[in-house]
Order: C-alpha cells, then sequence, then structure tokens
C-alpha cells in the first residue's frame, strides 16, 4: 500500500509522511519546488520523494491523503479522481489512524503544539508512544499503543478524532473565517471534550471552560484554588520557572520548567495531568521535563552580536501578547523589537485592536503585509498591515528587502512572529549583520 500526500510540506502532512513512513507504509509526496520549507528536510533523509508537478507514480494501491489548503480542482486530486483512488483529507486521516491506537488529542486556540510536544517529550523518555505534532514531527513505535496527537478545531475537524483523553488548552475566539462568533466556538470544543472515552482534561482558568457541559470525567488545571491539577510555589526566574504540583489536594511533584510565562506553565500542567493519571513517577516526568527545549517555531533563539533573535509561531494577538512577556520575563535589561507578519485578513479585521494592544506592549513595532492562503484580498477592502500599524505608537511597515531598518537597535531582543514565513526577514538580517562582522552564536 502507497500513501500519496498532496501538500506534504504542510507542518501536519509531513509529520503524517512520517508516522505513516515508520508503520512501514511507502510515502511519496507532492508540494510547490519554489521554496525550501523546513518541513522538508527531515522527509529527504526518511528517502521519502517531494513531486513538484504532476507524475505518474500514482496506481490503483495508493491512498491520496490531502491538506486542507488542497481543493478538488487541483491537478493532482483531478487525476486522483479520474483514477478511481480512495482519498482523504487530513483531518479525516487522522481520524482514522485514531481509531487504532489509544489517542491523546491535544486541542486550545493556543499552547497545543508546545503541550503535544512537551507531552510527547515525556512519553519518549519514560515510556512509548506514536505523536504527530504541528511543528511538523511524527513517529510510530509499532511496539506502542499510545498516539499523542495534536487536535486543530478549525472546521471543527478534531471532532473526527476518536480519543481516550481530550485536553483543551484554552477556547477563544479565532478563525473568523469559519467560526461565526465566541457561542459557536464553545459549541465545537464542548462537542470535541464529549468524545473522550477516559478522561478531559481542561484548563480551569479559562474563562469559557467551566460553561461546557461535558458527560465524560473532567480534571480542571490551573493556578486559581479550584482546579483539580493546581500549581503551587511558583517562581518566574529569567532561567525558567519552577512550582509544586497538587493532584486532587494531593502532593504530586516538584518541576523545574526551562521556559517562560505563566502559558508555558500552564502548558505544563496539562501534560503533567496526563503523566499522572496514566501512572507515571512525578520523579521521571519532572527529570524529563528539565531538559524539554520546546516545540519548533516557539521561542526559537539565535543570537547575533549583542542581539538575540526570536523565532515564535506567534499569530493571535494572545499568543503575541505571552510571547512579548515571555522575553521580557527572560530579558528584563533588553530592548523588545517586534516584527509581526499577520496571517489571513479576517483574522486581522476581527482583531485589529488586540493585535496593536498586543504590540503596544514591545518598545517597537514593524508590521508586514498579510499572508494569506484561502481568502480573497478582494473581499477584504481597506484591510492591510495599515490596520494594525495605524493604532500602534511609533510602529512602521517592513517587508522583505527591508532588513536594514533593523540594523540601528543593539543590545536588542527582535522576535520575529508569524504562522507563515518570516524567516526570510530574519535571515536577510542575519546576513546585514554578518556582513558587518558579527557572527551567530
Amino acid at each position: 500500500m502507497k500513501y500519496y500526500l498532496i501538500g506534504i510540506k504542510g507542518a501536519g502532512m509531513s509529520a503524517l509522511a512520517l508516522l505513516l513512513s515508520d508503520l512501514g507504509y511507502e510515502v511519496i509526496g507532492y508540494d510547490d519546488a519554489s521554496e525550501h520549507r523546513f518541513t522538508e528536510d527531515p522527509l529527504t533523509e526518511r528517502g521519502i520523494p517531494i513531486y513538484s508537478s504532476a507524475n505518474d507514480a500514482m496506481n490503483e494501491d495508493t491512498i491520496v491523503v490531502r491538506s486542507p489548503a488542497i481543493r478538488d480542482e487541483h491537478p493532482e486530486m483531478q487525476k486522483a479522481f479520474a483514477m478511481n483512488l480512495r482519498n482523504y483529507e487530513y483531518h479525516e486521516m487522522l481520524g482514522r489512524l485514531s481509531k487504532k491506537f489509544d489517542t491523546i488529542c491535544i486541542a486550545g486556540c493556543h499552547g497545543k503544539t508546545t503541550t503535544t510536544a512537551m507531552l510527547t517529550h515525556i512519553m519518549k523518555d519514560v515510556d512509548n508512544c506514536n505523536y504527530i505534532i504541528g511543528d511538523g514531527r511524527g513517529a510510530a513505535n509499532k511496539e506502542s499503543k499510545r498516539f499523542i496527537l495534536e487536535a486543530c478545531e478549525y472546521r471543527r475537524h478534531f471532532l473526527a478524532y476518536e480519543p481516550e483523553y481530550v485536553i483543551i488548552t484554552n477556547i477563544e475566539l479565532d478563525h473568523t473565517d469559519y467560526f461565526k462568533n465566541i457561542d459557536d466556538v464553545v459549541n465545537a470544543y464542548e462537542e470535541f471534550a464529549n468524545k473522550a472515552s477516559k478522561m478531559a482534561i481542561i484548563c480551569g482558568d479559562d474563562p469559557y471552560t467551566h460553561s461546557l457541559e461535558i458527560s465524560k470525567p473532567v480534571y480542571f488545571y490551573g493556578i486559581s484554588d479550584d482546579n483539580d491539577i493546581q500549581a503551587r510555589n511558583i517562581e518566574y526566574r529569567n532561567d525558567g520557572t519552577s512550582f509544586d504540583v497538587f493532584i486532587e489536594e494531593e502532593y504530586y511533584g516538584h518541576f523545574d520548567l526551562p521556559l517562560f510565562g505563566k502559558h508555558m506553565l500552564l502548558n505544563a500542567l496539562a501534560a503533567i495531568g496526563v503523566c499522572h493519571y496514566e501512572r507515571l513517577e512525578a520523579k521521571e516526568v519532572s527529570k524529563s521535563l528539565k531538559t524539554f527545549e520546546g516545540a519548533r517555531r516557539r521561542f526559537k533563539e539565535t543570537f547575533i552580536g549583542n542581539n538575540v533573535l526570536i523565532d515564535d509561531y506567534a499569530h493571535h494577538p494572545t499568543e503575541v501578547k505571552v510571547t512579548i512577556k515571555a522575553a521580557r520575563q527572560k530579558y528584563p535589561d533588553k530592548q523588545l523589537i517586534a516584527i509581526f507578519k499577520a496571517h489571513t485578513f479576517s483574522r486581522v479585521e476581527e482583531f485589529a485592536d488586540e493585535f496593536a494592544s498586543a504590540l503596544s506592549l514591545a518598545d517597537k513595532a514593524f508590521v508586514m503585509d498579510i499572508n494569506y492562503d484561502r481568502e480573497d484580498p478582494k473581499d477584504y477592502p481597506g484591510v492591510s498591515a495599515y490596520t494594525i500599524i495605524d493604532k500602534v505608537e511609533g510602529a512602521e511597515y517592513i517587508e522583505r528587502g527591508m532588513a536594514e531598518k533593523l540594523l540601528p537597535y543593539d543590545n536588542a531582543v527582535l522576535l520575529f512572529m508569524s504562522s507563515k514565513e518570516i524567516y526570510f526577514l530574519q535571515e536577510e538580517y542575519m546576513n546585514l549583520m554578518k556582513q558587518k562582522g558579527f557572527f551567530v552564536k
């Protein structure tokens, strides 16, 4: 049996390709060859071929899986239809896989990738697991029945999954091109939580989660006193975060997390909660957490000259805000320069004020053109980078070819935040700094 993944360079799709390969299937892919993406290298190392034009790799034994961005009109899908091949969307394929394993699904508007990566890191250290993480990592161990899966709420895709455990990190309005309002989002999460066959572990500090009507066992985690899984004796330091965990009023263990910000502490509590109910020893979990370096493109640091460059996936106002706050915690004596590229016009139209408020927490803000792949700009007249820029004091426009605007800043943290290809601007800045004689550390 052969799997043909159309849009294989996407983070989720590349992770799926690696997992299917580990399970012993032949995997091939299709994607645009014009740009190299960070997901390509693991695929190439595994020997998974990536085609960039119509090819004859499909046969009657091929199962086609497509990314959410691939429409029926795509030439490769048209070929699959003509050959009457079995075909699934990404979330449908994950749904089929989730039925084969003891699946733990992690969902939430923010934090799901880091929480999935964190739980995977622990389980790999103390046990075995299969996993798909939204940062492009995926793997399978044929001896393990456990499957850790990042679950996306977009278009209610996570309702295709069949989990034992459901984790919900938070609920907030997003994907306004699909969800009507916050009530629509809450309804989707409520339906998702009720799919858990064993239990739901949910952030109790979130303003919406206690309104969920769930018929399955529910355990809330957070900092406030009414949570079942609670962090106490918290210390936020410039080398990380330390805290004690109590579960159902019983002391579980002490943890030192080499990450920054309250949001990372909450992500850790979710992962720790699953570990407790899976009967893992607190000492082993604590030992593993100390070595967790974060998910890809989540607060990833590069040092050049006196400056720190941070690459982060933040693309929602809340994520932008907590990323800037985390940088303040770690680098309180450095100037913070925010460089932001929004994804989708609908998100900017809905959250322009919130983006402006978040970016105003930095000492200086630069905003790039809006990235879009499923919207028509003509449907959003007047919405542009300046929709945000005009609301932030001192903010400026920046784009590829304009990295010299960042050169005056010294002893600074430059935060490059976007879910899309902002790293081109970061690479351009680094090349300019190298020309000035600075070295990457």
